[in-house]
């Protein structure tokens, strides 16, 4: 059986452990920066960028509007193209139709292009189970693969591997599985493809059947369209005889004009290429040219339920660019392993969360705190979707959960039934304010003194120790606004002094 994410911690643990790791912090630094570079350079050219990112959204947001319909529409044209579609509901339904397609055609393997619709619903293990073997064809997830590793990045998922650490897989995993490794492989970014294409030519050409996801489906015409940038996804969408694809039901788009703006935005916010090198895009059978026989696989999977939502539901506008992780100052230092998911960073911080649902799993729950909230995923977003917007509005999802489920108030919600008692009154709100002050004087004896000339108090006791782990306190004003307005008769500065009192 191959990893998976079952058991993964809390985001804070698991970000705890990863900032210890220096060599995977000199990996990500190294990636995520190079692809920043590349992406702000190609994306600079594009004059009418931000128009490109409004056409984007709006594409988007009108197959959300209409989604029923475009799905519709979508079935009678695959069907039409003699393609078979399958609808399924939840992951167990998808891996069951996958697995039955290969067991029909007796086959003991599938090659697989890049997915990450296959990877959310695990579908490598449970063709496992069924005595089938997947083989990742990607030089990314080949790696991951044969490292019995899990993915790290959206586009990269092995972004968290260095060269050295590379070769050191194929020299020992390759022999087990195939066509082994070369004696004598270097660390060569060339060699390691090459050792990579030898080792998966075999597959390719022995392989009955191949699976795929698809980047979008057209609803106007059936055609689905992968992006790659290897030629590994063309040889499995090419080859074999039988081609099975997984998409999620939020893939479509209403018409093949509306995949010429999507095919701008993707490539740059990505890869940072003008367009990717491979683009292929088949519509069900082609008599004597490619798979004879093409099943698509429409997956729900909770997207339904992330749709119901108005203000989470802009995450099924995502076009799995990754330009969010490229530019989170947290993903940049922990990797995508500390979020539990195959959809890591700011975009798996919201669509996990919705996709597994809030309240019962601490490990999901903690992803809508795994950010600062810096905005930056918006701004390179190409499809604009508000990421801190849904982060906030999940944390309070998060916090409605965890009360509906315990009867017993948490230390926030006392926290601020007392404030809000206190508020409600105006003689309440003068006792507390001269309370305050009292305090801040008895706190200014142990404070001490912060970068910036502010005073700060240490570790706070009991339930608010967690808050001070990772903030300064202040040390509260010594004199209430009310005592100073009264001391300095509404403002005024007293005759007789410098005017510093009355200015403070």
């Amino acid at each position: 059986m191959s990893a998976t994410f079952l058991g993964t911690p809390a985001f804070p643990d698991a970000a705890r452990a990863a900032l210890s790791d220096t060599q995977l912090r000199r990996n990500l630094s190294h990636a995520t920066t190079t692809i920043r570079g590349k992406r702000a350079g190609v994306v600079g050219e594009v004059d009418e960028w931000e128009q490109l990112r409004l056409a984007g959204e709006g594409i988007k947001n009108r197959v959300l509007r209409h989604l029923p319909d475009y799905l519709e529409q979508l079935e009678r044209s695959l069907t039409a193209a003699g393609a078979r579609v399958h609808w399924a509901r939840d992951a167990a339904e998808a891996n069951a139709i996958v697995v039955e397609i290969a067991r029909k055609h007796e086959t003991e393997e599938v090659v697989k292009v890049k997915s990450m619709a296959t990877q959310e619903i695990e579908l490598n293990d449970a063709l496992e189970r069924a005595g089938i073997h997947a083989w990742e064809t990607d030089l990314a997830e080949l790696i991951v693969q044969l490292g019995d590793d899990l993915p790290s990045h959206i586009l990269v998922p092995a972004i968290h591997r260095n060269r050295a650490e590379i070769r050191e897989i194929f020299l020992r995993e390759m022999g087990r599985v195939g066509k082994p490794a070369p004696d004598g492989l270097t660390d060569d970014p060339a060699a390691l493809a090459a050792a990579a294409r030898a080792h998966l030519r075999e597959k390719f050409l022995r392989a009955k059947v191949a699976v795929s996801g698809a980047n979008f489906a057209v609803a106007e015409t059936g055609t689905l369209t992968v992006v790659e940038s290897e030629g590994n996804g063309r040889m499995c969408l090419t080859l074999p005889e039988v081609l099975v694809s997984v998409v999620g039901i939020e893939k479509v788009l209403p018409t093949f004009a509306d995949l010429d703006v999507m095919l701008q935005l993707l490539p740059r916010s990505s890869t940072g290429e003008r367009m990717n090198p491979y683009t292929s895009t088949w519509t069900g059978v082609t008599p004597g040219d490619g798979p004879q026989e093409v099943h698509v696989v429409l997956l729900d999977n909770g997207r339904t339920d992330v749709l119901a939502d108005p203000t989470g539901r802009q995450a099924l506008r995502c076009i799995r660019c990754s330009a969010c992780l490229n530019v989170c100052p947290v993903y940049e230092r922990t990797g995508g392993h500390a979020y539990g998911s195959v959809y890591p960073g700011p975009i798996g911080a919201i669509l996990t969360p919705q996709l597994r649902g809030v309240g019962t799993d601490p490990q999901t729950d903690s992803l809508p705190y795994a950010s600062s909230l810096c905005g930056a995923c918006f701004e390179v977003c190409p499809v604009r979707i508000d990421i801190p917007e849904v982060l906030v509005h999940l944390r309070g999802e998060v916090v409605e959960a965890h009360k509906a489920a315990s009867r017993i108030p948490s230390v926030q919600d006392m926290a601020m039934k007392a404030v809000s008692w206190a508020f409600s009154s105006s003689a309440r709100t003068g006792a507390a304010e001269k309370a305050a002050a009292l305090g801040g004087r008895l706190a200014a004896r142990i404070s001490h003194d912060a970068p910036g000339g502010r005073s700060v108090l240490g570790a706070v006791p009991g339930p608010a120790a967690a808050w001070s782990d990772s903030r300064d306190v202040p040390v509260p004003a010594t004199e209430s606004f009310r005592q100073w307005w009264e001391r300095t008769d509404g403002g005024r500065v007293p005759e007789g002094t410098d005017g510093e009192e009355g200015s403070r």
